[in-house]
């Protein structure tokens, strides 16, 4: 994020009515521009010659577009009362192989108690794979015996980042009916072998929490991006994401920073980047073990992979607008999966 704004020096102005502009201090201002100046272009008592000042990027004449943090530079998710739609893109590539989801969903507020957030997702759409509608068998068999999750009620803490399902008692009430119409429509071992997987699911709840944990849309939604971002507007955080199938997700150590300033849009913007961070190597991904199996005293981390986060928020504590994810992890080839998230405007 641009830590500063450049002020183009008019006719006539002075060092003292520059920073009255801003609010400034009219010595703050100039340890400010001296400390990010060329020598040449440094203020000695006033000004001598230069046409543009570094002036701090929280120093604005329009007050209005600052952000409204809390205590410690912090965003804080109050969502009551929230209601969105989402367009959802989520894009898996491994080497050359690429496929590609779409989908709508809708997400709805429910309450909040002891800085727990309680909301409910239902998808609102067909399910659209490679832009074509669902109709492979295998696929279509996944997509039906899934919507025994929907509408799906979770919870986030009070980051914003997601905890777990609140509703699992439902799903195997809302089962049967679905079992029935999959046995109208399909028959062989394939419908047999997904109503098996799914059954097994929802009869654990320990099993369901870990299947949501996979879904790449509430995990990119719920985040936890509402943090505390210090003086500098940036937090470091280590953070794990189900880029490959694993007991243990891969780690990623990431900087995660917000603009003090709304863009032009008036959208608070938050991004983040990084990279592995893990003890396991290449093969130990492959073998889908859950630990390092190599024991060493100064190992050197993986770092073969990448994180990148963008969030774009209407209101300080409101739920995304727009957000796009991307994480990668190297095994025999490039592993990524990007989840691209898009506002439905309501008419």
């Amino acid at each position: 994020m641009q830590k500063y704004n450049i002020h183009t020096v008019q006719k006539d102005e002075t060092l003292k009515s520059i920073a009255s502009l801003y609010g400034l201090d009219k010595d703050a201002l100039k340890l400010f521009h001296n400390n990010h100046c060329a020598v040449k272009d440094m203020i000695l008592i006033n000004l001598n010659g230069q046409k543009e000042l570094f002036v701090p990027r929280t120093a604005v004449a329009d007050k209005n577009i600052l952000v409204k943090f809390g205590r410690g530079n912090s965003l804080t998710l109050q969502p009551e009362t929230s209601v969105r739609r989402y367009s959802v893109v989520i894009t898996i590539e491994k080497g050359e192989h690429k496929s590609e989801l779409k989908y709508e969903v809708s997400v709805r507020w429910l309450k909040t108690e002891k800085g727990h957030h309680f909301f409910e997702i239902d998808r609102t759409s067909k399910l659209y794979l490679n832009e074509e509608e669902v109709n492979e068998i295998a696929d279509l068999l996944a997509y039906r015996t899934s919507k025994v999750l929907y509408p799906l009620h979770i919870s986030t803490d009070e980051h914003g980042q997601f905890e777990g399902v609140e509703n699992a008692e439902a799903f195997s009430k809302r089962w049967p009916a679905i079992k029935e119409e999959l046995y109208k429509e399909f028959e062989g071992k394939t419908v047999s072998d997904y109503c098996e997987k799914i059954e097994k699911v929802i009869s654990q709840p320990e099993a369901i929490s870990l299947y949501l944990k996979n879904d790449y849309f509430v995990r990119a939604l719920f985040f936890g991006i509402y943090q505390s971002f210090g003086k500098e507007f940036k937090t470091e955080m280590t953070t794990t994401f189900p880029v490959v199938d694993n007991a243990i997700e891969p780690s990623y150590k990431l900087t995660l920073e917000t603009d003090p300033v709304k863009g032009e849009t008036g959208l608070i913007t938050i991004e983040g980047s990084g990279k592995l961070y893990e003890e396991r190597n290449i093969d130990d991904f492959i073998r889908r073990s859950p630990f390092s199996l190599i024991i060493e005293d100064d190992s050197v981390m993986n770092e073969e992979g990448h994180f990148r986060l963008i969030s774009y928020l209407k209101g300080e504590t409101s739920l995304p607008e727009s957000l796009y994810l991307e994480c990668s992890i190297m095994l025999q080839e490039e592993k990524k999966i990007s989840v691209s998230v898009s506002g439905i405007d309501e008419n």
